[in-house]
């Protein structure tokens, strides 16, 4: 269907339309250059008849509204300041024609009246030949009658400057470009209320409102902003005026939910009040949209003070100058003659007729509900500044001359950026205002109520938020009431949900080496880094200490120096028998033998210096392998020295051939090449398969990384240490034998000593290493290796070092053929 037919068919449906009435002085109507067009709702439709029925709807007949009165009288009081300004539109003259609107449906004749010329209605005439009979307009009242007529003005562009609808949608300029407002958005609005909703950290709530445009687009705003903010939509609801109030509250009341916003105008505000009185609902927390934060007769309500706290939102208020002696002019020349027997004249003014106005005293009039007060005040002004634009005004005239079509106010509404009573007024791309949002508390214990500002909430230059707490007396002793389906949950413990909503929740300890991060998902207990740590029930986890032995540290200096001052001994005894080759006491410790032993024991030393500093693949190769082998070898020497003196003093004279070949084959050197060359192998297979390698374990202590060598396969490291005590067993075993022999030649105390030494401590070392996890067991293994060192040194080569520096007189060939012939005696007297 074709707009043109809408138009049609919209002009069948109308029983008053265009009826050309004059007014000298009326409510409704002023002439002047421009004509401007109001909407207001004087009454209010108890029940809206058949969508379809075609009838016009006589608001007179319905239900009165003062605040919708109160609303008209703003405009009227703004038209005549703008007519009695100097300085805006000097002398250009402002009128207007204002209609009572109380349907949703059944009042387009007023606005066919508006964007009608000569009484007729040209859809398709160009907009520079169009000239309507307004110029703009403002209103109506309600997001669901504004998005009703709004489609009749975007055509020719007419501005529709509507200072109460609130609806998202209307911001789409796509579909209404030329829809301006003067009162911020649903969104802004929603914004503000999940705004004070997390300020006093509830999120068990309910959502209350009627079918129409307003409500839904509030409702739909607060399901989809709600996502992640931890707030759970409990209970909503779209109510009708003929729907069962109490059974809703009562549904609110069983959840335990409390807090109740209630998004919807008056009308069904106070259907929802008056059941929550009815019914006994108590210590609720109510948060009043801005249709109704200041409606001047719910908070009169007996009972009301029971409810709870009500919170209302609104625009921000501000006075009026001059506006009560304007209003008390007004009334004092007012035609109170109303007349019953005008009815017949009712029926054809077109909703402009009003019974009760001229009944209410100039006090009711000012002290109605100032909530769109401000918004009805900027929107005529903002008509009249866009034309003063358009006009080319000066200071002291306009271009009266020039053609002013409504279509080229919209462009300079845009542009628009004034000062009005101390508050901005500029609009941004969408047509939409600046935010100045203010949260006022319910005063339902003094007479007449109050309304306490106690929060503001401003988007412009940037986001504020405040709420003054102290300014709140809440019901429960004081306190902020409690509306959370599940009791917040212990530092440390996370969410499990149950059920549908996020917000029911039972709470769980987050076990150790893992933290809740409530910021980034309260319902999960994310494990730490592998670098970090946490005890149980923790919200963040800390840096681990990386720990291993560092060449700083006063035990690792004094293993080192222990190590450095080893090897210059080993070395300057090296240097001392090498200068005493030929000195008996040489020869008896081993002669060529003895610098094999010294060579591999200063070899095993310089392996302590790779236990400090940190692990790598290379130190943890050489720290046990150096010295396994080479001490082995070591071992392996004093073995073959003990059997050889063995064999010389009993195995030549009981086994004369088997000496003979053991002295003519050198099988001295055979058997310590043989256990070097087996043990080489078993210790290129240990380093091998599964190989030592630097790990970092991070699973002894919760709050250390230990940077460690792992000992490789367990099997190879076995037969490893397997040769090696072995070899030191036999060494025992033969020199146990030796016991007897002469005293220059008895190395059986010496040997047992540091082979004893040798086993004692390395049991205590793997001892500890099984049963103790410290940086301090590299340490011990470094200690272990010393001393094992240093037991062969002392026990075996420092008493011939200091024979041959201290006791010259001992390391002859006298004196030790002295010892051979007392031995030969003592056994031959056996």
């Amino acid at each position: 269907m074709t707009l043109s037919s809408i138009y049609i068919l919209l002009v069948g449906f109308t029983n008053c339309f265009f009826f050309k009435i004059s007014w000298s002085a009326s409510d409704f109507s002023l002439e002047g250059d421009y004509l401007l067009g109001g909407l207001f709702p004087l009454h209010e439709i108890e029940k809206e008849t058949t969508l379809f029925s075609a009838e016009t709807t006589e608001c007179f007949r319905h239900i009165s509204s003062k605040s919708g009165y109160g609303m008209l009288q703003i405009m009227r009081f703004a038209v005549e300041e703008i007519n009695n300004s100097t300085t805006l539109l000097p002398n250009v003259s402002l009128g207007y024609e204002i209609f009572d609107y109380c349907s949703n449906t059944k009042n387009i004749n007023s606005v066919l009246s508006f964007i009608s010329k000569n009484g007729s209605v040209k859809p398709k005439e160009k907009l520079n030949n169009y000239q309507p009979k307004v110029i703009a307009l403002t209103g109506p009242f309600g997001s669901t009658r504004t998005i009703t007529i709004a489609p009749l003005l975007t055509m020719d562009l007419i501005p529709l400057v509507n200072y109460g609808a609130a609806s998202y949608a209307l911001s789409n300029k796509l579909h209404y470009p030329s829809f301006v407002r003067t009162v911020p958005s649903n969104k802004d609005m929603i914004e503000m209320i999940i705004q004070i909703i997390r300020w006093f950290g509830w999120n068990w709530v309910a959502f209350l409102g009627s079918k129409d445009d307003y409500s839904s687009d509030g409702l739909k705003l607060f399901n989809e902003f709600v996502k992640n903010t931890g707030i759970c939509l409990a209970y909503q609801e779209g109510l009708s005026l003929n729907a069962n109030y109490s059974l809703t509250v009562k549904k609110i009341d069983r959840l335990n939910i409390n807090v109740i916003v209630v998004f919807a105008v008056a009308q069904y505000a106070s259907k929802i009040i008056k059941a929550a009185i009815a019914n006994n609902i108590q210590d609720k927390v109510w948060i009043a949209s801005h249709a109704w934060a200041l409606n001047q007769q719910i908070p009169r309500e007996p009972g009301i003070e029971k409810i709870g706290t009500v919170i209302g939102i609104t625009d921000r208020l501000l006075s009026f100058p001059g506006f009560s002696e304007f209003v008390y002019k007004a009334r004092a020349t007012t035609d109170v003659g109303y007349d019953v027997a005008e009815g017949e004249v009712k029926s054809k003014t077109c909703n402009q007729v009003c019974d009760y106005c001229s009944l209410l005293t100039a006090e009711e009039i000012i002290n109605e509900n100032p909530s769109f007060s401000f918004g009805i005040y900027a929107a005529i002004y903002t008509i009249a500044h866009a034309l003063h634009k358009v006009l080319q005004c000066d200071i002291n005239e306009c271009q009266k001359n020039k053609m002013a079509k409504p279509y080229m106010l919209l462009g300079e509404i845009k542009k628009l950026d004034f000062i009005l009573n101390g508050r901005e007024v500029k609009y941004d791309e969408n047509y939409d205002p600046t935010i100045s949002y203010d949260s006022v508390l319910w005063r339902t214990d003094v007479n007449p109520p109050q309304f306490l500002m106690v929060g503001t909430y401003d988007k412009h230059p940037e986001i504020t938020f405040t709420m003054d707490n102290s300014l709140l007396p809440w019901h429960n002793n004081g306190s902020v009431p409690f509306s959370n389906c599940s009791v917040e949950c212990k530092v440390g413990h996370s969410r499990k949900t149950e059920g549908f909503h996020s917000c029911c929740f039972t709470c769980k300890k987050c076990p150790p080496n893992s933290y809740v991060d409530f910021s980034r998902d309260p319902y999960t207990c994310f494990p730490c880094a592998e670098g970090e740590w946490s005890d149980e029930g923790s919200t963040a986890c800390k840096t681990r200490s990386v720990v291993y032995p560092q060449f700083t540290e006063i035990l690792s200096i004094i293993v080192m120096v222990s190590a450095a001052c080893l090897i210059i001994l080993l070395i300057a005894i090296f240097c001392l028998f090498a200068y005493n080759y030929d000195t008996p006491v040489v020869k008896s410790a081993g002669g060529s033998m003895c610098f094999l032993m010294l060579t591999s024991l200063i070899l095993s030393s310089i392996s302590v210096f790779f236990f400090f500093g940190k692990p790598t693949f290379v130190f943890c190769l050489l720290r046990n392998a150096i010295f396994e082998y080479f001490f082995t070898v070591c071992i392996s020497c004093l073995t073959v020295r003990s059997f050889q003196i063995i064999s010389v003093f009993k195995m030549a004279t009981q086994f004369p051939k088997v000496y003979s070949l053991w002295v003519k084959h050198n099988c001295q050197w055979l058997f310590i090449a043989f256990v070097s060359f087996i043990h080489l192998i078993s210790c290129v297979i240990w380093m091998t398969v599964n190989p030592v390698k630097a790990i970092a374990d991070s699973w002894t202590f919760k709050d250390q990384i230990m940077l460690i060598c792992e000992m490789g396969n367990t099997i190879t490291l076995t037969i490893v240490m397997f040769i090696s005590w072995f070899m030191g067993f036999l060494c025992l075993l033969f020199s146990y034998m030796g016991r007897d022999l002469p005293k220059n030649y008895n190395e059986a105390k010496s040997i047992t000593f540091s082979l004893i030494l040798y086993y004692l401590t390395w049991i205590a070392y793997f001892t500890a290493y099984l049963s103790v996890k410290s940086k301090y067991i590299v340490i011990l293994n470094a200690v272990a290796q010393v001393s094992s060192i240093n037991g062969i040194l002392f026990s075996y080569f420092i008493s011939k070092s200091y024979i041959i520096i201290f006791q010259p007189q001992k390391n002859t060939p006298a004196y030790f053929q002295t010892s051979i012939q007392n031995y030969t005696q003592t056994i031959s007297r056996t």
